[in-house]
């Protein structure tokens, strides 16, 4: 197990103490003095030189040493300073915070920029880095707390964390441990179906909200529903039909009245005259268009087919216009090229020999003999005319190629032309037919008779408009006598408009009492669920019950004194988490006094140490409260509030002990 013991803690200009030396040398010590004499302060020093927080957990604290007007006192270093015996190996840690003061140019007097925070190991100065590194490998800031302090653990941690740290030190049960315990609970691993207790326990709460909502909603329907019951008093429902049947094939009869009406033989007889004429009319009008329009239809078809055969001749001279337009460029871009070989052989052919040679032997200096030099010169030449002969023919070779792709282009520019020539040829000609069929077409159109001006179709037509106005003058006294019957018809269609009115009501009713039978079918059903979801409530709440007595069973059985409450009772029967620590029955929060709290701190203390595998040192404060703390296998540093002590004063139990004995 990892063990620190506080060997010595210096301060000095620390929260109003201006030095003080406290020598502990790794034993129990009791510190006495009156209030506001710097007991807390101690602790305060303590935690500040370890976490850059108070005993309280508070980052942003009062640091600084003040005046009697409370005003601060600059310049002065305010430094903390801790001996520690870390698993029988010394450490000596230090952290000073000061002031920064500035001075601007052009200015006499330093101003105040801010503070700096100085850190020592050992007296080497180290970064924050590297300090903190240092603190958190030794052990976890919140476990140190847990450790240091009796009160950290009741007073300064939420219900939650103390509950979770309880879980981890004591270990959980699992769900499967409880319900073997309780015979009463073998069914709900069949209810949660893979759900968690919590989950389902939401999953019945929405439940029942939902089917508690519908079941304040049926009375409301049905209410509702019988409230809006159609008034049946007086109606039959046979009568009603046998009514509306006979009002129906009254309406046929009538229906049938007017058909015969409307297909009277008059009528029928004039409207087939009208049918023969539109005949006769017909005829007339193609045989006195037969001759004409069909010329008209022929130069048409004509005129259309040249048009489309001067289309694509225009086109194809396009095309071609557009070749030879292509070609000319090649044939400038093959001229520009030729124009650059024939001056480029010109110069090649211009180019004379040059021989430079040194005479002289590289390796002895002498001159070489004129016959090797003569000899050089031969073989320069002949390489430097061999050269080039072959940039010329190359050249040559070059401009040959061009010359004859150039007499392509030209060649080919010439046959397009003869093209051209010829496609022009045939567009003027189609140009000119297409002008003559023109003039023959409005000459032909120019002699057609409009048929209006026939005197048959003329007579034709008028028969024709007098047959109609004979059809209108019988349909009008036709339409008298029909108006009547439709008039009847109207009457027998209200009255049985009423009759399937009242008739519905029937239907309504029937829909009605269907519904509110449904609704009373859900309402038992609900019902039914409702009950069944209560027992498994009730099943979830004592698996709650069952695990609440193992747990806490289980945990208290890790504590000497301190007995811990996870659970409470709520006035509908459920049971709610929480932590409450409590000491023979009487809760932490409220009703126990401060020696009972501390010692009851110290018990969490003893077993989370073994837990952690770490003992740290525990400051008591208000220690005058005990008369006897219980055994504690860390380092205790007690605080006791002394009104005769105005200074700090330090005494050693163990010490004192030993000299009485």
């Amino acid at each position: 197990m990892k063990e620190i013991r506080l060997l010595s803690l210096s301060l000095k200009n620390f929260k109003g103490i201006r030095s003080f030396f406290l020598e502990t040398n790794g034993e129990n010590v009791r510190v006495f003095g009156d209030n506001a004499t710097g007991k807390t302060t101690l602790f305060d020093a303590f935690m500040w030189l370890l976490f850059d927080k108070d005993s309280n957990n508070r980052k942003d604290f009062a640091i600084k040493t003040l005046d009697k007007q409370g005003n601060v006192l600059h310049n002065l270093e305010h430094e903390v300073e801790g001996v520690f015996c870390v698993d029988g190996k010394q450490l000596t840690l230090k952290k000073m915070f000061s002031e920064k003061w500035t001075k601007k140019r052009g200015s006499v007097q330093a101003e105040f920029t801010g503070h700096t925070t100085d850190y020592f190991i050992d007296g080497v100065p180290v970064k924050k880095k590297e300090y903190d590194e240092l603190i958190s490998n030794l052990i976890d800031e919140d476990v140190f707390k847990l450790l240091t302090s009796p009160t950290y653990f009741n007073e300064q941690l939420k219900w939650q964390d103390r509950r979770k740290i309880l879980l981890q030190v004591c270990g959980d049960i699992t769900d499967e441990e409880v319900i073997a315990s309780n015979a009463s609970l073998a069914k709900l691993p069949e209810i949660l179906r893979g759900r968690t207790i919590e989950n389902h326990r939401k999953v019945i709460a929405a439940r029942r909200a939902e089917i508690n909502k519908e079941l304040e909603k049926i009375p409301i329907r049905i209410d509702e529903i019988q409230r809006n019951l159609p008034d049946l008093n007086g109606l039959y429902k046979d009568v009603l039909e046998d009514e509306i049947a006979q009002i129906d094939s009254f309406i046929e009869t009538k229906k049938d009245i007017i058909s015969n009406i409307r297909n009277g033989n008059a009528i029928a007889q004039k409207q087939k005259e009208i049918q023969e004429i539109e005949i006769e009319l017909l005829q007339i009008k193609q045989q006195h268009e037969a001759g004409s329009k069909d010329e008209v239809y022929k130069l048409k078809a004509r005129i259309q087919e040249e048009q489309s055969n001067l289309n694509i001749l225009q086109q194809k001279i396009e095309n071609i216009s557009y070749q030879q337009k292509y070609n000319n460029e090649n044939i400038q871009s093959i001229e520009k090229r030729l124009e650059e070989l024939r001056n480029e052989w010109y110069q090649v052919n211009s180019e004379a020999f040059k021989h430079e040679m040194d005479c002289t032997c590289p390796t002895c200096g002498q001159a070489l003999p004129e016959e090797q030099v003569e000899a050089a010169r031969d073989n320069a030449l002949k390489q430097f005319n061999l050269a080039k002969v072959k940039r010329l023919e190359d050249i040559q070779s070059k401009g040959k190629q061009s010359k004859e792709q150039k007499e392509h282009f030209v060649a080919e520019n010439s046959k397009l032309d003869k093209e051209h020539e010829k496609l022009s040829s045939q567009i003027k000609e189609k140009k000119d037919l297409l002008s003559k069929l023109n003039n023959q077409l409005q000459a032909v159109e120019s002699t057609i008779v409009d048929v209006t001006e026939n005197a048959q179709y003329a007579a034709k037509l008028e028969e024709k408009q007098r047959i109609q106005k004979e059809i209108e003058e019988l349909q009008v006294a036709a339409n008298e006598s029909i108006q009547s019957i439709q008039m009847g018809i109207a009457e027998l269609r209200s009255k049985r408009s009423q009759l399937e009115s009242d008739l519905a009501k029937f239907s309504l009713a029937e829909q009605a009492e269907k519904r509110i039978q449904e609704l009373e079918q859900q309402e038992r059903d609900l019902a039914a669920e409702f009950e069944k979801l209560e027992h498994e409530l009730f099943l979830t709440e004592e698996f709650i019950r069952t695990k609440v007595n193992l747990l806490e069973e289980k945990i208290n059985s890790r504590f000497k004194y301190a007995r811990f409450k996870l659970f409470e009772q709520q006035i509908n029967g459920g049971l709610m988490e929480v932590c409450e620590t409590l000491y023979e029955g009487v809760p932490y929060g409220s009703g126990l006094n401060n020696a009972a709290k501390i010692n009851v701190g110290l018990d969490i203390i003893n077993t989370l140490s073994e837990f952690y595998g770490f003992k740290a040192p525990i400051f008591v404060d208000n220690a005058e409260a005990v008369t006897k703390f219980i055994d504690v296998n860390s380092q205790v540093i007690s605080l006791v509030v002394s009104e005769k002590d105005k200074q700090l004063r330090v005494e050693f139990p163990e010490k004192q002990m030993k000299e009485a004995i």
